[in-house]
């Protein structure tokens, strides 16, 4: 099956020694954790460069709407800047999206990194500009972060290969083979971008979803919410990675072979991306193929020029 023509902007790779900034698009963060995680990105050979302003607080947020969308427009229009990382999730992303120069982001495409509430930013990034990104760990995360997540990222970041990943515990919930390009992530911030001009459109594309804290029948909600939109109508395939504190592996697996068991969609569980350890960093953005039968994800192409 071929994967389907898009256009794709592949970000120059890193290098040992280059200037990664970092933003906060969304709340606030734990100092300590912050720092512990700067190292760990210094141990790895890249230079953060920190904005003053980075810990400005607004209630929930990492200081007002306008402040960090500017941090992260001026971190993209920076020729100094060749990367950047996110230092949290949480909530706030949605609320930039408007606020964003994707003019700018077109026009000097970076390494952009980050989960869970930083869905939003990913596949806009995508939608908007075809930017490919990186869904991994975040600054706060990484201080505690286990190794393989830490080498996860490094790999990513230097090696610049075309990746092939292997889940640890493979568990199929609806056989077959798939293939498309990568696209998802939190599952409630995507289906929080429903009905917004920034919807991303899954036709073809191999969805990847995962997600923190959400109890079976709230999954159930989201995804019955999506079915209902419409937005699983043509995906290729969907990858399940952690869904840590959202009761038993099996319970979710179930939810999900309800929701699409009359859809020919292929469906396999067991990744290591999301909010559990490891949560190894994967490419949005880049087209992929899947096998149940060898659990594979191989991606297609390296995610750097």
């Amino acid at each position: 099956m071929p994967f389907p023509k898009i256009h794709i902007s592949q970000p120059p790779r890193l290098f040992p020694g280059d200037a990664i900034g970092v933003v906060a698009p969304a709340s606030p963060f734990d100092q300590g954790k912050f720092i512990k995680g700067l190292t760990v990105l210094e141990e790895m050979g890249l230079g953060p460069i920190v904005p003053e302003t980075i810990y400005d607080r607004n209630g929930y947020l990492a200081g007002s709407d306008s402040h960090r969308a500017d941090m992260l427009n001026a971190m993209f229009a920076d020729p100094a800047v060749k990367g950047i990382i996110c230092a949290r999730g949480g909530y706030g992303s949605l609320r930039i999206l408007s606020r964003i120069d994707y003019g700018a982001i077109s026009a000097n495409p970076k390494v952009f990194i980050g989960c869970s509430d930083i869905t939003a930013l990913l596949n806009t990034f995508f939608v908007k500009c075809g930017l490919v990104s990186l869904h991994g760990p975040m600054i706060e995360s990484l201080a505690a972060a286990s190794e393989k997540t830490k080498q996860s990222l490094q790999d990513v970041l230097f090696a610049n290969s075309v990746l092939s990943v292997v889940p640890e515990n493979p568990r199929t919930v609806y056989a077959g083979q798939a293939s498309g390009v990568i696209a998802g992530g939190n599952l409630t911030t995507l289906c929080h971008l429903v009905g917004t001009p920034f919807e991303p459109d899954f036709s073809g594309r191999m969805l990847l979803l995962e997600d923190v804290g959400e109890s079976p029948y709230h999954i159930d909600r989201m995804l019955t919410q999506m079915k209902m939109a419409g937005c699983f109508e043509r995906v290729a395939g969907i990858l399940l990675g952690s869904f840590k504190g959202c009761g038993d592996p099996e319970q979710v697996d179930a939810v999900f072979a309800d929701v699409f068991r009359t859809e020919a969609i292929p469906i396999l569980a067991g990744f290591n991306f999301g909010h559990d350890e490891p949560n190894l960093t994967l490419p949005l953005g880049l087209p992929a193929s899947f096998d149940s039968a060898v659990g594979a994800l191989q991606f297609a192409q390296s995610p750097f020029l």
